[in-house]
């Protein structure tokens, strides 16, 4: 399957966490680091994806970025293209640095997984090429989350994607089928560069160049194939050979690093019901934003399933936990309605559920000018009868919305315009003489 990431990570700026205070972090060569921590393996599994062999409990690392740079383990590249990219990110040290501090919730996780799976950890930048670390990011090919999965590739990689959530961008789950696909990818061509160039392009075009070069008698490594690949592909390895050295060695490109305790810094909290996205994030005393941060994989404003976890980090978690047991009201106020036919207008169900038109459009994204088809299922606020139960398991799985332009809507409003237009100078020129009238008898 062809797969094309194309995010902007310019486009993804806009989606700032609050960063950690920026601190010096070590600056030892990693060079140095390398040869004190990495070891391959040619007995164990781990060597079968040539990777590393460490174990969790060997790091003494107190930051984020000395483990990763512990477990560098594919191997360098240098060209002009890594030296382009290189000073590209060095000129913008404040651009590294806020995608350092909005990588510091994910970072942990990713490392620690990478690590299980005795991978290289020179991995877990692989975000910053593909979304900047915003799990919110969207490509024009669709390609969604921190590591961009294209619509078919998450479904192939188990990651659910419906009305209500789409897990290309839940961190839990992008992260473990990212790194799957990552893996098949190596156990495929033997070699991480391929595999990182597969993972942007498509293993079937990776295989393609490779029996086109072979046919020619030339090498089928990275930089042999490269001119057969397209710009973005060709340039996505030295990227993040790029990123690879200047968190090796920060201070030798003039970048300050944000300093990520190596320490997890969210946990996984199960819920029993539904519950608002709002009461979430209001229990576990935070904002929205910072709730939808660590759970951006949801799309409404109810977070629906018995078995649904969410991240909160480790204070708010028990924050959490307190104020849910003494919370005492619904936990959700949101459930679904169908619709069966053009009657039922935006204007009609808001007034039939006691709402406004304008909040049923933002439950469900609904733009303006635009009207529900048949069949469509939506959000709507709970009445009295449906005020204790959750939203369906089928109805989240099944739930589509298909809308269509609003222009029967737009002519009658013209139409309602007009006669409203005409009502008005009719009543003012009754005015007008009544009051003349008035005048001439006074």
């Amino acid at each position: 399957m062809t797969i094309i990431r194309s995010t902007s990570i310019l486009a993804a700026l806009g989606f700032l966490l609050s960063a950690p205070l920026a601190h010096a972090i070590d600056t030892a060569p990693s060079s140095t680091l390398q040869s004190a921590a990495v070891a391959r393996s040619a007995v164990n599994g781990g060597a079968a994806l040539g990777t590393v062999s460490l174990k969790v409990d060997e790091y003494k690392e107190t930051d984020v970025w000395g483990r990763i740079r512990s477990g560098y383990a594919i191997p360098d590249i240098s060209n002009s293209l890594v030296e382009r990219h290189t000073k590209s990110y060095s000129l913008k040290p404040d651009y590294m640095a806020r995608i350092s501090g909005r990588a510091s919730p994910y970072l942990f996780h990713v490392v620690q997984e990478l690590e299980k799976r005795g991978m290289p950890t020179e991995l877990a930048l692989l975000p910053v090429i593909e979304s900047a670390f915003n799990p919110q990011a969207l490509s024009t090919a669709s390609a969604a989350g921190l590591w961009q999965f294209v619509p078919g590739t998450g479904k192939d990689y188990n990651l659910k994607q419906n009305m209500f959530k789409d897990e290309r961008r839940g961190v839990l789950a992008s992260t473990d089928a990212a790194l799957t696909y990552l893996q098949r990818l190596y156990t495929m061509f033997g070699d991480w560069q391929l595999a990182l160039a597969a993972y942007n392009w498509g293993e079937g075009n990776v295989q393609k160049a490779i029996k086109k070069n072979q046919a020619l008698g030339k090498p089928t490594d990275f930089e042999s194939l490269a001119d057969l690949m397209p710009a973005e592909t060709r340039n996505y390895v030295p990227k993040l050979q790029a990123v690879k050295n200047i968190v090796g060695n920060p201070g030798q490109y003039n970048v300050v690093l944000p300093v990520i305790d190596n320490q997890p810094y969210f946990t996984t909290v199960d819920k029993t019901s539904d519950i608002d996205l709002a009461i979430a994030a209001q229990l576990a005393e935070m904002s929205e934003d910072e709730f939808k941060a660590l759970n951006p994989q949801f799309n409404r404003p109810v977070i629906t399933g018995e078995r649904t976890k969410i991240l909160l980090p480790q204070k708010n978690a028990e924050k959490f936990h307190v104020n849910l047991a003494s919370w005492g009201k619904t936990l959700s106020t949101w459930t679904t309605h169908k619709i069966t036919g053009a009657k039922e207008s935006i204007a009609s169900l808001a007034s039939k559920f006691g709402t406004t038109p304008e909040v049923i459009r933002q439950a469900n994204n609904i733009p303006a000018q635009t009207r529900l088809k048949a069949g469509s299922t939506i959000l709507v606020p709970k009445t009295s009868s449906s005020l204790h139960s959750d939203i369906a398991d089928n109805i989240v799985d099944s739930a589509v919305m298909a809308l269509e332009a609003d222009r029967g809507e737009k002519r009658s409003g013209a139409r309602t315009q007009r006669f409203k237009t005409k009502a008005v100078a009719s009543s003012k020129s009754r005015v007008s003489r009544n009051t003349n009238s008035r005048r001439k008898h006074r």
